[in-house]
């Protein structure tokens, strides 16, 4: 039931009467300003939730009249989020909800006073806890080994791609993007260009690291194209890039393997910023090397505790 709203307005004053063009949709302008197709899959949810919440399962994104919403809806969003999710998921979701607005106001669909009043509903305050886990050093040596040895292909291909979550703690969506022209085999220096929010950056594979990418390289050959392609059941290497379920599948399969806790690729980025912070490393260079836009996210994954801060300021001089 939706709170201190009724069901007349709800299902009559937010529901568009008749479809409209979608370049002058606001929700619709705002998913097509996103560029990577999985921000457009979680806003879009995100989207269709709010639009749920606010008409009794009657609309969905693209249905609801966006122009309509006013401060008290953006208050029963709020106020229905909060209960049923994290803070994090909860904040997501007003994010999406104020920049549809903007786009609203950008079209001249909403006077500034209602855009206004709408979108300046407070996040929800909170931490939420972290998901997934850390890989141990031994998990990570068996992992490695499974892979190693090997003239399979699958197991090189995988050598290589588990070196590079582990050396560099790019995201799924940035390895399965990467081309053979992103990697310099002498330095192990990667760009990623095609980063979250569409920025680009270079991360530095360990040395330890290089070779197993080299091999890889070596049984792919230097043609153009996807650096990490599938390999079909014949041992054929696939020239195209992989897909981010192919990516989850072979790391819980390489985990049952050799029989350690099931993990996804996320779990190495994890595991890379936390050994970078307890190793010493500064927050802003772990923040820049793992590509966040702020070091309030690459603090979550510091895992140091309440000895490590006293041992720091002994070093403070009198």
């Amino acid at each position: 039931m939706v709170e201190n709203l009724s069901q007349i307005e709800a299902k009559n004053n937010l529901k568009l009467p008749t479809p409209i063009p979608l370049t002058v949709h606001p929700a619709a302008v705002y998913l097509d300003s996103l560029s990577s197709p999985r921000s457009k899959y979680t806003m879009r949810k995100a989207l269709d939730k709010i639009a749920s919440i606010l008409t009794e399962g009657e609309c969905d994104a693209l249905t609801l009249d966006w122009s309509a919403l006013r401060y008290r809806h953006a208050a029963i969003v709020r106020s229905v989020l909060m209960k049923k999710f994290s803070p994090a998921t909860t904040n997501q979701s007003l994010s999406a909800l104020r920049r549809v607005l903007l786009e609203a106001r950008k079209l001249d669909l909403i006077n500034s006073d209602d855009f206004w009043k709408a979108s300046s509903i407070d996040d929800v305050n909170g931490d939420s806890p972290q998901k997934g886990r850390a890989l141990s050093a031994s998990e990570i040596e068996a992992l490695m080994e499974s892979c190693i040895n090997s003239d399979n292909p699958r197991d090189i291909r995988d050598g290589a791609m588990i070196a590079i979550l582990r050396g560099t703690g790019i995201r799924r969506a940035e390895l399965i993007s990467l081309t053979i022209s992103d990697f310099e085999a002498d330095t192990g220096t990667i760009f990623i260009n095609h980063g979250k929010g569409n920025k680009t950056r270079k991360v530095y594979l360990p040395k330890v690291a290089i070779e197993y990418v080299n091999n890889w390289i070596v049984l792919r050959g230097e043609g153009p194209g996807a650096l990490l392609c599938p390999v079909n059941k014949g041992g054929n290497i696939e020239f195209r890039h992989m897909t981010p379920d192919a990516v989850l599948k072979i790391m819980r399969k390489r985990a049952a393997q050799v029989g350690i806790e099931s993990f996804s690729p996320h779990d190495f980025r994890r595991t890379f910023c936390s050994d970078l912070l307890d190793a010493g490393v500064d927050l802003v260079t772990v923040q820049k090397l793992a590509g966040h836009s702020s070091v309030i996210t690459t603090s979550k994954y510091d895992r140091r505790g309440e000895e490590t801060k006293k041992a720091a300021v002994q070093n403070l001089g009198f």
